[in-house]
């Protein structure tokens, strides 16, 4: 893992590309609130791997977040998705011998979560990619499947008109048409007409990695909110110092940091073959209502700036609410925790 994670520093350190300035960014510069991660129990590789990403993510993606939120669309989609693999995170989790960088799902959750700090549409895109695409082929594929990627262009299947979305704009998502559609026979995923059971045995490190966004919104809620804080003045005083304003500060930093300790864990038990389902659904089930509470409290903090477009907050309000509705409901997700509890008193 060491040798692994050096890598991704040493690719990152190489990554010097111009960063397009959109004219949609916030008017009011922003530093990133420094993470503790000697609280969260990280090691120095993934300590790294946290700086090497946020580093590189404030270059190439800090300066189009808003922008990309506002078109609904990634212009640079594909340039950036090229620079995301040659630093090794596009296969993060899968073994070397295939190109992978041979880490785990706690490493997974890193990059989800700091991409997500950044653009949570992009860290959706980058969750789907990693976890939901290519996760399934090296759990589930052959040696040929691992050697070659799955090719879609099959006849029968197209692809309908862009949905217009409340959040994760620029993530984009449509409808797939499946229309007579012929599949090659070396393209079938475990076994035929299975395919739902490679879809569900996912599942649960599908909720599980995708935790990592309401952690990057929450903090990005805090990395925004705290030097505002301290930033804005009313009765002859920074309103950080208000008696309220500080209750909100410990109540959001307090919900990210209980989030962050559940998710790691549960993340680090996956690593060493501990799956459950009960504690995938509950981290995602926790982390997006903690995420929704959260992103409001930064709007309140920010008074009418917060309802205004020129800051950022109104999109992470849009953004954390789809982690309540994607990979399972929230309800779905009480379901899953409650029959896990039921089942061991038959």
């Amino acid at each position: 893992m060491a040798t692994s994670a050096w890598l991704l520093g040493r690719r990152a350190a190489r990554w010097r590309l111009r960063a397009p300035l959109g004219s949609l960014t916030s008017r009011r510069a922003h530093s990133l609130l420094p993470v503790d991660d000697a609280i969260n129990g990280l090691s120095a590789e993934q300590k790294q791997l946290r700086q090497t990403m946020a580093k590189f993510l404030q270059e190439h993606l800090a300066p189009q977040a808003q922008e990309i939120d506002h078109f609904n669309e990634f212009k640079n989609l594909r340039e950036f998705w090229k620079q995301l693999g040659n630093l090794g995170v596009l296969g993060i989790t899968a073994p070397a011998q295939y190109g992978g960088s041979g880490l785990g799902y706690l490493e997974q959750v890193l990059v989800m979560e700091e991409i997500s700090r950044v653009s949570a549409a992009v860290g959706l895109s980058y969750g789907a990619h990693s976890n939901l695409c290519l996760n399934q082929i090296v759990r589930n594929g052959n040696e040929a499947q691992k050697e070659k990627y799955l090719p879609k262009n099959m006849p029968g299947f197209s692809t309908s008109k862009k949905l217009d979305k409340l959040g994760m704009r620029g993530s984009n998502t449509c409808e797939l048409i499946f229309e007579d559609c012929k599949v090659p026979a070396a393209n079938i995923l475990g076994h035929l007409s299975k395919g739902v059971y490679v879809l569900m045995s996912g599942l649960d490190l599908e909720r599980l990695v995708l935790s990592g966004g309401p952690l990057g919104l929450m903090q990005a809620v805090l990395d925004h909110t705290i030097p505002y804080l301290h930033t804005r003045e009313a009765f002859g005083q920074k309103i950080g110092h208000f008696q309220l304003m500080q209750g909100k500060m410990a109540d959001m930093y307090t919900r990210l940091m209980a989030c962050r300790q559940y998710v790691y864990n549960v993340a680090k038990a996956c690593d060493q073959g501990h799956c459950t389902a009960k504690d995938c659904a509950g981290v995602i089930l926790y982390s997006a209502e903690c995420a929704t509470r959260v992103a409001l409290d930064g709007i309140q903090c920010f008074g009418a700036n917060g309802y205004i477009n020129d800051f950022p907050m109104g999109r992470f309000l849009r953004d954390a609410k789809l982690y309540e509705i994607g990979a399972g409901t929230s309800e779905v997700r009480r379901l899953v925790i409650g029959r896990a509890f039921n089942a061991d008193f038959h």
